[in-house]
């Protein structure tokens, strides 16, 4: 059974069950009231008869019987008796014994009884008289409340299957209406496959249990692609940057071997192998790390980090390591302190790609770095002087494996800036590009200050 059904059946046996209790008790109620009123009419008339045949004593029994019959409405199968103190029926013309002694007794003793005998209602009072003391019954069937209650069953049965009918209508309806984005949220997952990892289902700012499960998947989506990507690029990137040098040591090792060489020969074909063997062992290792830092994006440990420190420390390092030159220039209001709550080493690796992304497209000229900043966030300006980023290629650059690089004759796999921004965006940062002219671009990365209480690179 489908939730919606499931949801309108439990409402409807739930509202049906309460409306049941409320008809119960209003005709029972009803009942109650009705055999009160039959009861107290009963009463009436032993009053009344009480009355007219005890202390009327000029009018004879005769006229009182009819003064009787014709004022007073007859109760169906009324029975009255009035009974002295001998326990015999006496005045009304009908002398024959109706109640048994040991009821006219129980009137005596209580004073006033009232009772129900099978279908028929019965009251009796005790009462007193200058000729006598007297014990009156009177004993009818209330035929009027049976047929009024038989019609208010009867409307009742009618009332409680209709609205029974008329709820379960709208409870699948509600249903229908509340689970639509349950339903929404299940077809957008059945278009979610291998090929659209990067799909996402719609969200919305309720915090219903349907908007959280959507939450969640996107968060787990998020997860699994991160680690298709990772498989994605790890396999890519063995595969071809580790083919090149197991084909040109196979055809080196081969060529070798293919005829007697001298030792000077053999000794530049081993150099050659070691060269490409280390050259192996350095994409193995930075394929290695690439994936241990793409883990360790989930969780990474994040410290305090002075972005003038880094930058600085950046800077010494392209200087060193390949002779390029990164100019680094500081602009902060209040000679405030440019603290952020990262991780050192993945933050150093996302400036790195964007500065070697700088360095690769301006020809390895002068690159330039300006950092700004006020009370709340910090920004790290990369400026290159390369022939900037066409407008249609901009919402592309930061995605996995788009290259921009191959379009110009350049090597590049892709991941640079795909890593910078997921890096970025884990310490709550961002990445925007400000092109200003067609000679170069401008990276700006912006991330969000903290008060430092220990400040370590």
């Amino acid at each position: 059974m489908k939730i919606k059904d499931r949801i309108a059946l439990y409402f409807t046996l739930i509202s049906t069950s309460m409306l049941l209790a409320v008809l119960c008790v209003i005709y029972f109620t009803f009942m109650r009231f009705l055999k009160a009123d039959f009861f107290e009419r009963l009463t009436d008339r032993t009053m009344v008869t009480a009355k007219l045949y005890l202390e009327a004593d000029e009018i004879s029994r005769d006229a009182l019987s009819k003064v009787r019959h014709q004022y007073l409405q007859k109760l169906n199968s009324e029975v009255i008796r009035i009974y002295d103190g001998k326990d015999r029926a006496t005045f009304i013309g009908d002398s024959a014994q109706y109640w048994a002694k040991q009821t006219i007794e129980k009137v005596r003793q209580l004073k006033r009884l009232q009772y129900t005998d099978g279908e028929r209602q019965v009251v009796g009072i005790y009462y007193r008289d200058n000729q006598g003391n007297f014990v009156i019954l009177a004993s009818a069937r209330d035929q009027g409340s049976q047929n009024r209650l038989a019609k208010l069953l009867k409307i009742m049965i009618v009332v409680f299957i209709l609205i029974s009918v008329i709820l379960l209508l709208l409870s699948r309806w509600i249903a229908e209406k509340m689970l639509k984005p349950l339903n929404s949220f299940m077809q957008e997952v059945q278009q979610i496959g291998s090929g659209n990892m990067e799909a996402r289902v719609a969200t919305t700012d309720n915090k219903d249990e349907i908007n959280l499960i959507a939450q969640s998947f996107n968060h787990l989506m998020e997860e699994l692609e991160h680690a298709f990507i990772l498989q994605k690029t790890f396999v890519a990137n063995a595969s071809h940057e580790l083919r090149t040098p197991i084909t040109r040591m196979m055809m080196r090792a081969e060529l070798a071997l293919s005829k007697e060489r001298t030792t000077a020969d053999y000794q530049q074909a081993l150099a050659e192998t070691v060269a490409d063997s280390e050259k192996m062992d350095h994409i193995i290792s930075g394929l290695l790390a690439l994936a241990k830092m793409d883990l360790e994006l989930i969780n990474s440990q994040l410290s305090p980090i002075a972005l003038d420190v880094l930058l600085d420390k950046i800077s010494q390092d392209w200087q060193n390591q390949k002779q390029l030159s990164l100019s680094i220039q500081k602009k902060l209001v209040h000679q405030i302190q440019p603290v952020v709550l990262a991780n050192a080493v993945l933050l150093q690796i996302a400036l790195d790609n964007i500065i070697a992304n700088a360095f690769k497209f301006s020809q390895e000229q002068q690159v330039k770095a300006l950092l700004t900043g006020s009370d709340d966030t910090l920004q790290i300006y990369i400026s290159d002087k390369g022939p900037g980023i066409p407008l249609a290629q901009q919402a592309e650059i930061f995605k996995p494996f788009y290259s921009r690089a191959k379009y110009m004759g350049l090597e590049g796999e892709g991941m640079g800036l795909y890593m910078a921004q997921k890096i970025i965006g884990l310490f709550k940062g961002s990445i925007e590009i400000d092109q200003q002219t067609d000679q170069g671009c401008t990276f700006i990365l912006t991330l969000p200050r903290i008060n430092p209480v220990l400040i370590s690179i």
